[in-house]
C-alpha cells in the first residue's frame, strides 16, 4: 500500500510496485466492461456507428460525383440537420416516457429500410438521378435525421441506466471511443468499397449488414423502466418539454458546455468539405477521401486511450477550453495545407482535442441530470451539439460559395478560437469545473 501510495510516476517505482500500479489501472480502464448489459449496448451502439458513418462518406462522394457543386455537399447536412432538429425535443420526451430499449431497436429497424431504400435506388435507377435530380436522396437522407433524432436521446439514457453512477466517466470515455473507432473504420471502409466496386452498392449492402448486428445486439439486453417522478396535475407534452429546457437552461454548468461545443462544431466543420478537397485541391479519389475522414477518428482514438487510462478528474473545464482552441488552431493549419500528410495530420489533431471535449459533456450531461430527465437533457444536447454537424456542413457549403473553399475554412477556425474566448469569461462555472467534487444528481 505505501509503495503504491507514495510512487507517483509508474515509470520510475520498483518492478513490482510499477506491475501492481498498471494492472491497478487496466482494471479500472476497462471496468464498465464487467457489466453485461452496457457490454452487449456498446458493441450494438458501436455497429451503427460504423453504419452511420460509411453512410454519410458514401453519399457524400455520391452526390458531389454526381453534382460537382460543393453547396450540394452543404444540403446533405441540411436534409439530415432540419428532421434531426425538428423532432430532438420530442424524441427526448419519448426517451423519458416510453421504453429506451424499444426506441432504439425500432429506430434501427427504419434506419435499415432508408439504406435498403437508398442500394435499390442507386442499383436499378443511379442514371434517373444523374438526369433528373437528387430530391429523392435527400429525403431518405431527411428520413435518416428523424431516426437519428429519436435515437441518441434514448441510446445516451439507455447507457447510463445500465452502470453505476461512479463509472459515467469511464463510460463517457468508451462512448465517445465507440463513435471515434467508427469514424476510423467506418469512412476508410466506406471509401474501399466505393472505389472498388465503383459505385456505392457494395458499401450499402455492408451498411444493412452492420445495421442488423447492432439489432441482435441491443435485443439481447435486459428491459430498463424509465423512473418517473410523482405525476403532477396538469402536466402534459408540453409541460415535460418545457421542464427539460428549463432544467439545461437554468444551469451554467450543462448549457455552457453544450453552447460551445455547438459553435465550435458550427464553425470548424471543415470536414464537410472534404469531398471538394479531395478531388480539388489535395488530387486524391473515394479511397484518399475515405483516409481523410479517418484522420480525426484517429486522433481521437488516441486521445480516447490516454483517457481511459488517466480519466479527466481536475480542472476538467479549463482542459476542455483549451482543447476546443487546439481543435480550431488545426482547422486552421488543414485550410491553409495543400499536402496531403500535413492536412491528415492536422484533421488528426481536430480529432485529438475534439474528443477530450466530447467526453466532458458527455459526463455533464449523464452526472449533472436526473435519470428521468436524462432523456429531454441528451435530446437538448444533439440539439445543441448532434444536428450542429449537420447545419455546420450547411454553413461551410454556403461560406465556401460565397467565400472560396480554403478563406471559408480558415475563417471557422478563428471564429472557434474566438467562440472559446467569450466561453472563458462569459461562463466561470465552467472554467472551474472539477469532476473531484461531490456532485448530487437528483
Amino acid at each position: 500500500k505505501n509503495g503504491l501510495k507514495n510512487c507517483k510516476i509508474p515509470y520510475f517505482c520498483a518492478p513490482d510496485v510499477k506491475k501492481n500500479i498498471m494492472a491497478s489501472t487496466n482494471q479500472q480502464a476497462y471496468r464498465v466492461f464487467g457489466i453485461r448489459d452496457y457490454s452487449l449496448y456498446f458493441t450494438s451502439r458501436t455497429s451503427v456507428n460504423f453504419a452511420i458513418t460509411m453512410l454519410n462518406t458514401v453519399i457524400g462522394w455520391q452526390v458531389y460525383a454526381i453534382t460537382h457543386n460543393v453547396l450540394s455537399l452543404g444540403l446533405v447536412g441540411l436534409a439530415e440537420f432540419l428532421p434531426a432538429v425538428s423532432v430532438a425535443l420530442i424524441g427526448g420526451y419519448f426517451a423519458d416516457t416510453y421504453n429506451r430499449r424499444y426506441i432504439i431497436i425500432v429506430s434501427e429497424i427504419v434506419f435499415f429500410l432508408c439504406v435498403l431504400t437508398l442500394l435499390i435506388i442507386t442499383t436499378q435507377f443511379e442514371s434517373f438521378l444523374k438526369l433528373n435530380g437528387l430530391g429523392i436522396v435527400y429525403t431518405i437522407i431527411g428520413l435518416t435525421g428523424l431516426v437519428r433524432g429519436f435515437l441518441g436521446p434514448a441510446q445516451s439514457s439507455f447507457a447510463a441506466q445500465t452502470i453505476p453512477p461512479e463509472l459515467f466517466v469511464n463510460a463517457s470515455t468508451w462512448n465517445t471511443t465507440s463513435w471515434h473507432l467508427a469514424n476510423i473504420g467506418g469512412p476508410a471502409i466506406g471509401g474501399l468499397l466505393y472505389a472498388l466496386s465503383g459505385n456505392a452498392n457494395l458499401a450499402y449492402i455492408t451498411i444493412l449488414v452492420l445495421i442488423s448486428f447492432a439489432l441482435v445486439f441491443i435485443s439481447q439486453t435486459k428491459n430498463y423502466p424509465v423512473i418517473q417522478k410523482e405525476k403532477v396535475v396538469g402536466e402534459n407534452f408540453i409541460h415535460k418539454i418545457r421542464e427539460g429546457l428549463h432544467f439545461v437552461f437554468s444551469r451554467q454548468l450543462i448549457l455552457g458546455s453544450l453552447a460551445l461545443d455547438m459553435f465550435a462544431v458550427l464553425f470548424g466543420g471543415a470536414v464537410a468539405m472534404l469531398p471538394a478537397y479531395a478531388k480539388d485541391i489535395l488530387f486524391v479519389g473515394p479511397e484518399g477521401l475515405g483516409f481523410m475522414r479517418t484522420a480525426p477518428a484517429l486522433g481521437a482514438l488516441l486521445m480516447s486511450g490516454i483517457l481511459a487510462y488517466y480519466p479527466l478528474k481536475r480542472n476538467a473545464g479549463q482542459l476542455l477550453l483549451f482543447a476546443v482552441s487546439g481543435f480550431g488552431i488545426c482547422t486552421i493549419l488543414f485550410g491553409l495545407s495543400h499536402s496531403t500528410w500535413l492536412s491528415i495530420l492536422m484533421l488528426a489533431g481536430t480529432g485529438f482535442f475534439d474528443n477530450i471535449s466530447m467526453v466532458v459533456r458527455g459526463t455533464i450531461v449523464q452526472k449533472y441530470t436526473p435519470n428521468a430527465m436524462r432523456g429531454r437533457v441528451s435530446a437538448v444536447n444533439a440539439l445543441f451539439v448532434g444536428s450542429s454537424n449537420e447545419l455546420g456542413a450547411f454553413e461551410s457549403g454556403v461560406a465556401a460559395n460565397y467565400m472560396g473553399l480554403i478563406p471559408s475554412v480558415v475563417f471557422g477556425g478563428v471564429m472557434t478560437i474566438v467562440v472559446v474566448v467569450i466561453a472563458w469569461f462569459a461562463a466561470p462555472q465552467l472554467r472551474k469545473l472539477d469532476f473531484t467534487d461531490p456532485s448530487p444528481i437528483e
